[in-house]
């Protein structure tokens, strides 16, 4: 298998050629011609090459794939693959079926515009038979091209399309090792691809969440979004044109604590003036540090234990690379121009205030929070009931460095924070880490601590070193 990923672009798609195991068609709109320009240009593409087509005048495109609001999408990307696909099976099963396993690749793309400053991304497909007369497979990904002109996007373009083409028909068995050749000859500098979806009799037994954390470990995309039912969402269009209301944590388990967090920043939030009729969508999010705590690989089980149990609680799910909370603001508000809030506990603002933190930025914890606060972000923090001394520590109590009390008070000013002071003070007795001892140790007032739904889950499932009696 190292050989199969130490072939360059131009081995690859010569490989894809002269096999005779698979003929189908390329279709792509857009910046994204440069595929199969690889096939007919190594030569030998009258073995794989059935089609190649054009469609980018819209209305030609509408009338081949159906209408629709947005060229460049998933759904017109799963629109090219179908009727290309389907065209194949209707007009070539018959002479070749019987030997041939078909394929479409698609892709829709948008490049830098002659004016620049357009979001330059992309969504590129394949669906294809692994074997004469097998249910098709398909993979999907989303891309954003990073470099500064239009003629080096299309060319990493083409790069990835290759990589795409090869990875379906070599290392559809190996789905992980498949992602990591995505990227083969390119670096994560030029191509970022943040969203990826493997579905069809091949990839039956594949978890597309752990694929998209696969994606964001591998440094592939900064971010992988799940939704509420468990689904790989793309980031751009989840969030796209969405106020956003943030909740970092660990999250083993989900607590009532966490959830009282969100419901009290959600009702603040929604007070604001200019948040009057605003859609508010509300993330929980884990960092990779966090999942990766304790080594240098994540425990898949407890990754998914998380992940299911804020699905069965109804959340949207956040995985990002972005440990410092002005990275996750950047990231954030590249994808909406609505507000944005994060929802904190009073460790974590205290936390924020420690300047080892910012020793890379050439401007320090200065730099850090004009970054944080660029675009109006509020942090909603709620209070921490001391163990020490019973009292209650909240955003207008609590205390930093005395360096940096006047740029706290300056930040407390202008309405940075705001104190979640509509909590349940029962609710401030509940830490994660103490249910989760709690879980271990078969003691079962754990239960009272956490939403009823995600105890259920956690005793049918045995999540947490869970014994059953």
């Amino acid at each position: 298998m190292q050989k199969e990923l130490e072939l360059d672009t131009h081995q690859k798609a010569l490989k894809v050629n002269l096999d005779p195991r698979w003929y189908g068609t390329f279709a792509e709109i857009g910046a994204g011609q440069e595929v199969v320009r690889w096939f007919f240009r190594v030569g030998g593409a009258a073995g794989s090459v059935a089609k190649s087509i054009s469609a980018y005048d819209m209305t030609v495109s509408d009338a081949i794939y159906g209408g629709g609001d947005r060229y460049v999408s998933r759904s017109r990307l799963q629109a090219m693959l179908d009727r290309e696909f389907d065209l194949n099976i209707e007009r070539l099963n018959h002479s070749r079926g019987d030997t041939t396993a078909f394929f479409a690749f698609a892709d829709t793309v948008v490049a830098r515009s002659f004016k620049g400053g357009n979001e330059c991304h992309g969504w590129m497909g394949v669906k294809f038979q692994s074997r004469p007369h097998d249910e098709p497979s398909q993979i999907l990904i989303h891309v954003r091209m990073l470099d500064s002109e239009a003629a080096l996007q299309q060319e990493a373009l083409g790069v990835v399309g290759v990589n795409l083409l090869f990875g379906s028909f070599f290392l559809h068995h190996e789905p992980e090792t498949l992602v990591e050749s995505l990227l083969d000859k390119l670096t994560t500098g030029r191509i970022e691809i943040d969203m990826i979806e493997l579905s069809g009799i091949e990839f039956r037994s594949v978890d597309n969440r752990l694929i998209a954390l696969k994606l964001v470990q591998l440094g592939l995309s900064g971010a992988a979004m799940f939704g509420c039912s468990g689904e790989v969402l793309q980031p751009s269009e989840a969030l796209y044109k969405k106020a956003l209301l943030v909740e970092r944590g660990s999250f083993r388990p989900p607590t009532n604590v966490n959830f009282d967090m969100l419901d009290c920043a959600l009702k603040k939030f929604q007070e604001l003036p200019e948040m009057q009729g605003k859609e508010v969508l509300p993330i929980f999010e884990l960092t990779m540090r966090n999942l990766l705590a304790g080594g240098n690989e994540v425990d898949r089980r407890d990754f998914l234990a998380r992940a299911d149990l804020l699905s069965a609680c109804g959340m949207t799910v956040l995985v990002s690379d972005y440990f410092e909370y002005y990275r996750l603001a950047a990231y954030l508000s590249w994808r909406t121009r609505e507000r944005i809030g994060i929802v904190m506990g009073v460790p974590s603002l205290i936390e924020l205030f420690e300047e080892k933190y910012y020793t890379t930025l050439p401007g320090g914890i200065l730099e850090s929070f004009g970054r944080l606060f660029k675009h109006n972000l509020k942090l909603f923090v709620y209070p921490l009931l001391d163990a020490k001394s019973g009292n209650t520590i909240t955003v207008e109590t609590m205390e930093v460095s005395p360096e940096l009390s006047k740029l706290y008070g300056y930040l407390s000013d202008r309405g940075s924070f705001v104190g979640l002071d509509n909590h349940n003070p029962e609710f401030l007795k509940i830490f994660s880490r103490e249910v989760l001892e709690k879980i271990g140790k078969g003691d079962e007032s754990w239960e009272a601590m956490v939403p009823k739904q995600v105890a259920d889950l956690i005793k049918s499932r045995s999540f947490f070193g869970l014994h059953k009696v």
